[in-house]
């Protein structure tokens, strides 16, 4: 599987599984990133951080670090 961070600019990716524990699981979820959500991955920055991606109707940016916790498909 691959996480959100390894998935190509422009593309639909389904959130398989979140990783990581407590608080910052808990954040990832309540910005709307739960099992079974589509994300669609707008831009990245040059560096890598952070990942631009547009779920549930809204944009979001999150750090390369939180990207590697969501697996995607």
């Amino acid at each position: 599987m691959m996480t959100l961070k390894e998935a190509k600019i422009g593309s639909t990716v389904k959130v398989v599984k979140l990783h990581g524990e407590g608080a910052v699981k808990r954040r990832i979820m309540d910005m709307g990133i739960t099992k079974g959500v589509e994300i669609f991955v707008r831009k990245v920055a040059p560096l890598g951080d952070p990942v631009e991606i547009t779920v549930r109707g809204y944009e979001l940016s999150l750090r390369k670090a939180d990207a590697e916790m969501i697996e995607v498909e």
